[in-house]
């Protein structure tokens, strides 16, 4: 069975509002087009920042958007594209800082 673990946000953002969410996925999540897909669902999401692939073998993304766009696509990182096996994704709140665009960083 998959373990997810979402943190949600505790404030009294109103809809509109850009968030930043700094998300973990963990699993079987690296050679497998994880962040190339990812990419691909923000932009279809209208979210930008970036994603990377981290030297433990996970995936970390920042993600800016509104509550509704955001939720969206974390719940598409809980299953991410069909390949590998995703078994964790954590997401923590932090105060935007208004990414142009949603890109790969290496």
């Amino acid at each position: 069975m998959l373990y997810f673990q979402i943190l949600k946000l505790k404030s009294l953002v109103t809809m509109g509002e850009k968030l930043l969410y700094k998300i973990h996925v963990r699993g079987y999540v690296q050679g497998v087009g994880f962040r190339w897909s990812t990419v691909r669902e923000a932009k279809n999401h209208g979210i930008t920042g970036f994603v990377k692939n981290l030297s433990d073998g996970s995936v970390y993304i920042e993600a800016e958007g509104s509550e509704r766009q955001l939720k969206a696509f974390i719940e598409w990182c809980k299953e991410g594209p069909g390949f590998g096996h995703v078994e964790s994704v954590t997401a923590d709140p932090y105060p935007p800082v208004n990414y142009k665009d949603f890109r790969i960083e290496y």
